[in-house]
């Protein structure tokens, strides 16, 4: 295969699949790490492709900017409600302390919710927040501060302070994307600090996140991988993406 050809056929890969490594795009094409990383460095000089760590990603998968949760609610629904279901059989014994962050997949968890579990739930989401009031069993904190209209999410030092003070035994968190090299990223800088806030409050940390966010990277990382203990995913991830989070200590679950 000439290199014109390899190059094509590399772009082509990265393009279907999302994400492909350079140790996968060597054993593919059977030639050097080192040839592979000189395909991927002509492929992003044209445009086709964007380098990140370890591989490649197309170039429409790094963004700055997020959708609306109307859109992201009709996107990959079917995957977000199996994601969900499977997220709640991680609550904690009753007793115990959750908290939910802002998100559809993690909003798509509420109406799953066993009733005969009494816990302490924590949300920066406002709709999350108003269906968990309506629940006699869950004892509700609401963190305050200024919403964000895209996400609904509550932001800001309010929220920072009272996460400061709080240990839960779960953590259920969202995210808009999520790679090897950056780990979980998002779009905005505060609602970034929150999600990191959450992280940190956690004893154990489980990411809902159906696969098109897998292999993407948002502008801000608020979490490494060696921070999450679970993702919750669906079948579509690849068989190299879920070894590499195997090897940094993630159990990955196929809902």
């Amino acid at each position: 295969m000439y290199a014109e050809e390899r190059q094509q056929a590399i772009g082509t890969m990265v393009s279907q699949r999302g994400r492909m490594s350079v140790a996968a795009l060597s054993e593919t094409f059977g030639v050097t790490t080192e040839t592979v990383r000189r395909d991927l460095a002509f492929l992003e000089r044209i445009g086709q492709i964007r380098r990140v760590h370890g591989g490649a990603v197309p170039t429409g998968s790094l963004h700055v900017t997020e959708p609306g949760m109307a859109e992201r609610d009709q996107t990959r629904a079917q995957q977000k409600d199996r994601i969900a279901r499977c997220a709640v059989t991680y609550l904690p014994p009753t007793g115990g302390s959750v908290i939910f962050d802002a998100g559809t997949t993690t909003g798509r968890m509420i109406p799953e919710l066993p009733t005969e579990n009494d816990f302490t739930a924590v949300t920066n989401s406002v709709p999350i927040g108003a269906r968990l009031a309506s629940m006699n069993s869950i004892s509700l904190i609401l963190l305050g501060g200024r919403v964000r209209g895209v996400t609904q999410a509550a932001v800001g030092e309010d929220a920072l302070r009272l996460l400061s003070t709080l240990r839960v035994d779960v953590a259920f968190v969202g995210t808009n994307a999520i790679s090897v090299g950056h780990g979980l990223s998002t779009p905005d800088s505060e609602e970034a600090a929150v999600k990191r806030a959450m992280v940190k409050a956690a004893n154990h940390v489980v990411v809902v996140a159906d696969s098109s966010k897998v292999g993407r990277e948002h502008l801000i990382s608020f979490a490494p991988l060696d921070s999450i203990d679970v993702l919750i995913t669906d079948e579509e991830i690849s068989p190299t993406d879920t070894s590499e989070f195997h090897d940094h200590g993630i159990e990955v679950v196929i809902a």
